[in-house]
């Protein structure tokens, strides 16, 4: 748990500044992506965190253009989410899912039904495509097949491509901060996921299969490779937030184990 707070604390400030709020802290992003979130202060020795501290925070997220949210672990800090109902905002609730040290996990599989999985360089060519992938996917909730196809990527890859999405995953791979791994068939990426070490710690995310391509496997598979990945580049705790019940069982099969709950807390109907 100490390690993941840490890693919780550490991966914004290389992309933010921290504005203290007492028990909380305020990541605010410098530049382009995707902005951050409130979360309580690492090693906070004061006073509990109360209403009021969370009503100072959304005042200034709404003086900044930022989203109103929350992200922390329940077990850490359980006396957040009384204080952030109390402000008026809805908690969400999401399975964390942790392989530590000595934990094994699942073998991994090179290919499932025909999609060959890879870890793909700064400058690979189809890097827009896999950036698009999970786009997609999060646009399409659930584990069932649905509409989006190559279609909709080739669309969608053009956009990241055009927005500077895919040319930030660029430096972020290059520099070490990203590893980004996709099943692909025929050429074209149908899933991809990322992890995102630090030190020895790292957080498995964004995992997400093209609708029209799912119930294949691709979701675990993705999944194994970056757990491979991570653990021979010297990683010992792997840990990820999945959307449910129903993501978390695809995780579990892969090795992982139910370790705590990720809450996020935003203003209803923002979910």
């Amino acid at each position: 748990m100490a390690e993941i707070e840490r890693y919780y604390d550490a991966v914004p400030r290389a992309a933010a500044r921290v504005e203290d709020f007492g028990p909380l802290s305020l990541f605010v992003r410098a530049g382009a992506g995707w902005p951050y979130y409130a979360r309580p202060a690492l090693d906070h020795r004061g006073p509990a965190v109360t209403a009021g501290d969370v009503r100072r925070v959304l005042a200034r997220q709404r003086e900044l253009g930022l989203p109103q949210a929350f992200e922390w672990v329940a077990e850490h800090d359980p006396l957040l989410r009384a204080a952030v109902e109390e402000a008026g905002l809805t908690v969400h609730e999401h399975p964390l899912l942790v392989l530590g040290p000595q934990d094994e996990p699942a073998p991994a599989r090179d290919e499932r039904d025909g999609a060959a999985v890879r870890v793909l360089a700064a400058d690979d060519p189809a890097l827009a495509a896999a950036v698009a992938v999970p786009h997609l996917a999060f646009g399409e909730p659930g584990t069932g097949v649905g509409g989006a196809g190559p279609a909709e990527l080739a669309a969608r890859a053009g956009e990241v491509a055009a927005d500077g999405t895919a040319a930030r995953v660029a430096e972020r791979i290059a520099s070490g901060h990203t590893v980004l791994a996709a099943a692909f068939e025929d050429g074209t990426p149908l899933c991809a996921g990322q992890h995102n070490p630090v030190g020895a710690v790292t957080e498995v995310a964004g995992v997400g299969t093209l609708p029209s391509a799912r119930r294949r496997g691709l979701g675990g598979a993705v999944t194994a490779a970056l757990v491979a990945h991570a653990r021979a580049h010297g990683v010992r705790t792997v840990f990820l937030s999945a959307a449910d019940e129903d993501v978390a069982r695809i995780y579990r099969r892969a090795g992982f184990r139910p370790f705590a709950t990720a809450l996020i807390a935003e203003p209803a109907g923002s979910h």
